[in-house]
């Protein structure tokens, strides 16, 4: 996801953006750690989405 698209979100939708993205991120760890994981970048993708979230929300409370 590109910051551009998350600036378009509105608080609502970052924060369900967030938990969704945080749950996928669980399941991807699950599967990790049983060996099933086919994709390992994915983990690190979901990391920076997650961070580019957070910060997104975090400029939206200071305004």
């Amino acid at each position: 996801m590109k910051m551009t698209e998350i600036i378009e979100l509105s608080a609502d939708e970052l924060l369900t953006k967030r938990r969704d993205l945080r749950q996928e991120s669980l399941h991807l760890r699950l599967q990790q750690q049983s060996g099933q994981l086919e994709q390992p970048s994915r983990l690190r993708l979901l990391r920076r989405d997650i961070a580019r979230i957070e910060t997104r929300a975090k400029q939206t409370e200071k305004k």
